[in-house]
C-alpha cells in the first residue's frame, strides 16, 4: 500500500494518476476535502484508490499502529499559499506533521517522498543548488517558504534525508490545479483571461534589469512532477534534497504567448502595477539546478514549455472534463509501448 497525504490536492491526485497509469490502485489517500463546493474532489472522482482518510485522523492511526503494512508515503499535503500571513497554522501543517510523518517512515523503514519548495532559496542570492550543502545560507522570503525550509533543516539534522527524497518544486502548472483559487497557475488564470477578455493581464516590472513581462521562473510541468517521483519510488537508493523543475528560466511573456498559441490566438497582453503588498518580496528570476538528481540517475527528458502548455490547453483545459483521469492514463501508457 501507497499512502498519498494531499492525495485530492493538485501535485498529489497527479502522482495517484501516474500510479494509476503503471497499473498501481492500492493507495490510499489523506486529504481534507473542504467544502464540495470548492471543487477538490473533482480531482479523485476519476482515478482509483483503496481507501481515504481524513487528514486530522491520520496521526491517531499512526499512533495506535492502525494501518495497513505501508510500503512507501508520498507527502504532499500541505498548506501552500505563499501569502499565508497565520504562522502557527504553517508550522503545525508543514512543519510539525511532517516531522511526525517522516519520524513514522524512519522508524518502520518506509520509504518517505516529501514535497519541499523552491520558494526556501528566497530571493535567489545564495543559488538554486539543489543537495543540503547550501541549507544554512537560505532566506525564505516568506513564512511558508521558511515552514518549508525548517522541515528540510530538521529531516538533514536528524539523518531523515539519509534516507528520504525532499522535493523543492518550482513553479508547476497542469491539470487537477482548478482548486487552488488565486495559487493556480499563470497558464490556468491566463486560459480564463482569455476566454474572458481576450487579453492577458501581467505585472509590470519594479526593477530596471527587467523588461515588463520578462521576470523569469522555471515552469515544470505537473506530468514532469509525477515522472520524477515515479522514479523515486523505483529507486529508493536516490535519497536527499533534489530540484524538480526544468533547468531553464522561462519569462511570463513566454508562457502568455504559449498559452495564446496553444488556443490558436494572437497574443494580447496587458501590464499592470504590481500590488504593493508583494512588491517587497517578488521573485524576479527562478531557475533549478537539477544536477543532484541527474547525478542520481533521473535521465528523461523533461517537457518543454511550449509542448506542456500546449498538453494541458488543448487536453484539458479546453475539454469539458478537464481533470486527469485513470482511464486516460492507462490509454497514455499503451500509446508510449
Amino acid at each position: 500500500m501507497i499512502i498519498i497525504t494531499g492525495g485530492a490536492g493538485f501535485i498529489g491526485s497527479a502522482m495517484l494518476w501516474e500510479l494509476n497509469r503503471n497499473g498501481i490502485e492500492k493507495v490510499l489517500i489523506v486529504d481534507d476535502l473542504g467544502r464540495a463546493s470548492e471543487g477538490k474532489w473533482l480531482n479523485l472522482r476519476s482515478l482509483r484508490f483503496e481507501d481515504f482518510i481524513h487528514k486530522d485522523d491520520f496521526p491517531s492511526l499512526i499512533e495506535h499502529d492502525r494501518l495497513p503494512p505501508i510500503e512507501a508515503v508520498i507527502h504532499m499535503g500541505a498548506i501552500s499559499a505563499t501569502t499565508e500571513q497565520d504562522a502557527n497554522l504553517l508550522l503545525r501543517n508543514n512543519y510539525e506533521y511532517s516531522k511526525m510523518i517522516a519520524a513514522w517512515c524512519a522508524a518502520k523503514g518506509i520509504r518517505f517522498i516529501y514535497a519541499s519548495s523552491a520558494a526556501t532559496f528566497g530571493d535567489g542570492s545564495a543559488g538554486y543548488s539543489d543537495g543540503t550543502l547550501s541549507l544554512d545560507s537560505l532566506r525564505p522570503l516568506n513564512m511558508y517558504g521558511y515552514s518549508k525550509h525548517l522541515f528540510d533543516c530538521w529531516a538533514l539534522r536528524n539523518g531523515i534525508l539519509d534516507k528520504a527524497a525532499g522535493l523543492k518544486f518550482f513553479n508547476v502548472y497542469g491539470p487537477n490545479e482548478y482548486h487552488k483559487e488565486d495559487m493556480t497557475s499563470v497558464v490556468f488564470k491566463a486560459f480564463n483571461q482569455i476566454g474572458e477578455t481576450g487579453t492577458v493581464r501581467l505585472f509590470k516590472s519594479h526593477r530596471a534589469e527587467y523588461l515588463d513581462g520578462e521576470q523569469m521562473r522555471d515552469f515544470v510541468y505537473v506530468k514532469d512532477c509525477t515522472k520524477i517521483m515515479q522514479w523515486l519510488l523505483e529507486t529508493p537508493a536516490a535519497n536527499g534534497l533534489f530540484n524538480v523543475g526544468t533547468g531553464q528560466a522561462r519569462s511570463f511573456r513566454e508562457l502568455v504567448t504559449a498559452t495564446f498559441d496553444a488556443m490558436g490566438l494572437t497574443p494580447s497582453i496587458t501590464f499592470v502595477p504590481m500590488p504593493e503588498t508583494i512588491r517587497e518580496n517578488y521573485q524576479y528570476y527562478t531557475c533549478a539546478d537539477s544536477g543532484n538528481l541527474r547525478n542520481a540517475g533521473f535521465n528523461e527528458r523533461m517537457t518543454p514549455l511550449e509542448e506542456g502548455v500546449q498538453d494541458y490547453v488543448r487536453n484539458y483545459l479546453a475539454k469539458a472534463a478537464p481533470h486527469l483521469d485513470a482511464s486516460d492514463a492507462r490509454a497514455e501508457t499503451t500509446n508510449q509501448e
